[in-house]
């Protein structure tokens, strides 16, 4: 039988029916999302404002650089340790490779490093102990300088009470004793070379199974582990680039103090090998000795000269053959580099000036790079375009 005109197959929708309306953008948008976990929610629930948890923060690191400044002899001497045996761990790794016992290659490595920590304790020592001698003998040439200032500062129109005030700045006694002092101080670390030895043995110990902790630990923590290794690598790269580059300048350095007959030269030399570890500033502390002994030995056209040689020296090879070369070895821009020199010289003294960028290194890996919520900080602090 044909079907009526009011029959229809029952999956046809009327004529009347319109069809349905795809769900628009808004209506997306507006569906509630689904719930929160209850252990999430609660966790949502307790937790600070951002501004709260940067005040604890800072609050916990001034506490922390307070405590560390007021142990300072002990913390100096192992975080000394520390650097001084992540230094030495591609010597150690090169003996093992080469099939030399694990313990014979650690003891060789601690072997190096008190040899190396002894001749630079005897040359300072000799050196403080031959500018104690020298100093003396400039009274004279120092009071004629003094007196030649005097004249030329009258001349220009100066009154006597600005030439007193400038004068009174310059004073030979407490420019050369500062200098005296912070050696001397640096010469102090040394003094825990007994403690830094056997910090030195037991570090050197635990480094020949570190390699294989840290890689068990990485199952749970790989963020930690990652942290650590770079840490150890930024570190180990920052003092061979800073060890060669530096050995090359002092040894130029020398021969153009040798040159211009400004005494002691390897002293000079060695403290621009140290202060090459000091960043931005070292430059101006190894040029200011050398520098007014030319003065005081030969005029100031010495003065002048050793200026010179040194800004020409520092300039070709730390600002242009450097950087070719090796590129950043630190990762940090100029401004945190500056402000870790402040911050760990005023926590450890003049060994916390020499060890602020591996020391920085260590906190921006427990702090940033162990975390993987933080490590967007790294692009804001790092001194790459």
């Amino acid at each position: 039988m044909p079907d009526s005109p009011d029959t229809r197959p029952p999956d046809t929708p009327p004529p009347d029916t319109p069809p349905p309306a795809d769900p628009s953008p808004v209506d997306a948008v507006d569906v509630p999302p689904d719930p929160l976990p209850a252990d999430e929610a609660q966790v949502a629930s307790w937790s600070l404002p951002r501004g709260v948890v940067v005040l604890l923060g800072m609050a916990g690191a001034i506490i922390t650089a307070a405590g560390l400044h007021g142990f300072s002899s002990i913390a100096g001497p192992v975080f000394l340790a520390l650097i001084l045996t992540i230094a030495v761990s591609p010597l150690r790794r090169f003996l093992i490779r080469r099939g030399v016992r694990t313990w014979i290659a650690a003891l060789i490595a601690l072997v190096v490093v008190i040899a190396l920590l002894l001749g630079l304790a005897a040359a300072l020592a000799l050196s403080i102990a031959r500018l104690a001698t020298l100093l003396p003998t400039y009274q004279g040439t120092f009071g004629q300088i003094i007196n030649d200032v005097r004249g030329w500062l009258a001349h220009r129109g100066i009154g006597n009470q600005e030439i007193q005030r400038v004068l009174q700045a310059l004073d030979l006694g407490k420019a050369l004793g500062i200098l005296q002092g912070w050696l001397t101080k640096l010469l102090g670390v040394f003094s825990d070379l007994g403690f830094i030895v056997i910090l030195l043995f037991f570090m050197g110990m635990d480094a020949n199974g570190f390699t294989t902790r840290l890689t068990e630990a990485a199952k749970d923590r790989p963020g930690v582990a990652s942290a650590l290794t770079g840490f150890a690598r930024g570190t180990t790269r920052y003092l061979v680039v800073s060890s060669i580059f530096g050995l090359i300048v002092a040894v130029v350095d020398v021969g153009v103090l040798y040159l211009l007959s400004i005494p002691l030269p390897w002293l000079w030399g060695l403290l621009a090998f140290i202060t090459n570890y000091i960043p931005n500033i070292g430059f101006v502390i190894g040029v200011v000795p050398p520098a007014l002994l030319g003065l005081l030995d030969s005029g100031w056209e010495t003065l002048v000269w050793v200026i010179i040689a040194y800004c020409v020296i520092n300039f070709v090879f730390q600002s242009i053959i450097q950087p070719k070369i090796v590129g950043d070895a630190v990762g940090m821009s100029t401004t945190l580099t500056f402000l870790s020199l402040v911050f760990w010289g005023w926590v450890l003294g003049p060994l916390g000036a020499i060890l602020a960028i591996p020391l920085s290194l260590l906190a921006k890996a427990l702090l940033l790079d162990a975390d993987p919520t933080t490590r967007w900080v790294n692009g804001l602090i790092s001194g790459d375009d």
